[in-house]
């Protein structure tokens, strides 16, 4: 792999580059130059990368991506936020092949550190001229210099994630509802035991799903809910099936409708389907990787529009739950997507846990940072599974409170069940939203959980992917603890 590559980045932590402790991998002269380049270099909390020209001979570049050697207990083990960094300033070659080789501290690390990487090279690109095909290969060995094999799951959530993260990158004009709906229909049909159903437009409102409907109507393209379900072959399901659901907010532009965005807050709001964007990829791992249990994705998916049909502040509209939501803020739409997408979930297709994932709130930045997608569950099996799934995979999350008895009176209205938005922003923002959308899944015995990640989705104005890793490992771990239990 290493051999006939323009450019070589090495990704390690600075204790592997002594004379004794690098594995014998690489030719003595790249091994002395990696050597002398770590002496001169400090990994920093983010990490380091240093470059360095060979001459004529191949590699023609050695790189350094040196990783910090210690790590928060916030943080993921395989430090992924240093591995971006130091990919992303790697600066590849573009007309021939790369290579990356990670020296891991652990062979868990595999998963994390490939999907980091692979976050750092996005697909989507524009640039007039640039038609170059950069090739990047990957190989991960250990302290000792015995190579990591790359498993199915791993190879599974690098495409996904990357091209999750395309689609966000797309202009929205190009990625209308419509077409955001034929392209994931064109990427799941491959797959065996996968059925796709689509509902569109005014039949949203003939199924009760008024919540996306309201959204999306004033919008050129309409809007829809796209439901796709996997059925694992009986010859791996599960003795015990359960059916999980994963929903996802998928806004392909958000004006904020009449309550218009201003102050150039309206730019980038593309990434408003990242929720989607996740649960489209998580789907995708799990059904090509043959998970054992029954999974439905549910995509609400509407364009934010303002027209003479635009959904109005004052107005009531009654949602798949029953309930009764008054209108205080059109820009609070992605709630009125999700609450549509768990009902329908727990209702219709009687699922027995729901996971949903948006980019929610602007508050969650606030919350949880940059880094972090903020969670909420009614379930502590759940959420630690999910702050587990977090650390393994480089996704990371944290918890915020679930507490309906703090939270409910933030939406009170006085001619409704509830309002659309809070009524006090200091109080828990990111943490009421989320309990908006459990509301409407009271009177189910579903364990459910929320995950915002407005900001880990969308860094530096590109679509990261994040999400796919996070909640494919997240179910994977919940249902091999129940085998583990069965087993006892």
């Amino acid at each position: 792999m290493i051999r006939g590559s323009r450019t070589l980045l090495v990704v390690a932590p600075p204790s592997v580059l002594k004379p004794r402790a690098f594995p014998g991998v690489l030719d003595k002269s790249t091994t002395k130059l990696l050597i002398e380049m770590a002496r001169d270099a400090s990994p920093g909390d983010l990490g380091t990368t240093v470059c360095s020209l060979t001459g004529g001979r191949a590699p023609r570049r050695v790189c350094l991506g040196l990783l910090p050697e210690t790590r928060s207990r916030y943080n993921s083990p395989a430090r992924p936020g240093a591995i971006r960094r130091v990919v992303g300033n790697a600066n590849f070659d573009d007309k021939g092949k790369n290579a990356i080789l990670f020296i891991l501290d652990d062979p868990a690390h595999l998963l994390a550190a490939i999907n980091a990487a692979g976050r750092a090279l996005p697909l989507f690109n524009r640039k007039s001229g640039d038609s170059s095909e950069r090739r990047v290969e990957l190989l991960a060995i250990d302290r000792k210099g015995v190579v990591v094999p790359v498993d199915d799951i791993v190879k599974h959530t690098l495409t996904a994630s990357r091209e999750s993260a395309e689609l966000v990158d797309t202009p929205p004009t190009e990625l209308n509802p419509h077409e955001y709906a034929q392209r994931v229909k064109a990427i799941l049909k491959p797959l065996a035991n996968v059925k796709i159903k689509e509902i569109v437009g005014d039949n949203l409102v003939k199924q009760n799903l008024l919540g996306i409907h309201s959204v999306g109507r004033a919008a050129l393209d309409a809007p829809r809910m796209l439901i796709a379900t996997y059925t694992p072959p009986r010859d791996i399901a599960a003795e015990e099936p359960r059916h999980f659901a994963l929903v996802g907010k998928g806004v392909t532009y958000d004006t904020g409708g009449l309550n218009l965005k201003i102050s150039g807050t309206m730019r980038n709001m593309k990434c408003d389907m990242g929720g989607s964007a996740a649960v489209f990829g998580a789907f995708r791992v799990l059904a090509a990787s043959g998970f054992k249990h029954k999974l439905s994705l549910i995509m609400c998916m509407a364009e934010n529009a303002i027209g003479p049909a635009s959904y109005k502040p004052d107005d009531i509209i009654t949602v798949h739950s029953g309930k009764t939501v008054e209108i205080h803020n059109t820009d609070a739409e992605g709630r009125m997507l999700l609450i549509d997408g768990v009902s329908y979930a727990a209702r219709e297709l009687k699922c027995d846990t729901v996971f949903d994932a948006a980019t929610l709130t602007g508050a969650q930045m606030i919350s949880t940072g940059m880094m972090h997608a903020a969670i909420v569950s009614n379930d502590a099996e759940v959420e630690a599974a999910t702050l587990a799934a977090g650390r393994v995979t480089g996704d990371l999350c944290h918890p915020l409170p679930f507490a309906p008895e703090f939270f409910k009176r933030e939406f009170e209205s006085q001619v409704a069940d509830m309002t659309n938005s809070v009524h006090n922003r200091m109080n828990a923002q990111s943490a009421c939203a989320a309990q908006f959308v459990y509301w409407h899944l009271e009177g189910t015995d579903v364990r459910w959980c929320h995950v915002d990640l407005a900001g880990p989705a969308f860094r530096s104005t590109r679509g990261t992917g994040y999400g796919v890793a996070l909640l494919s490992q997240t179910l994977r771990d919940l249902t091999a603890e129940v085998a583990e239990d069965e087993d006892e």
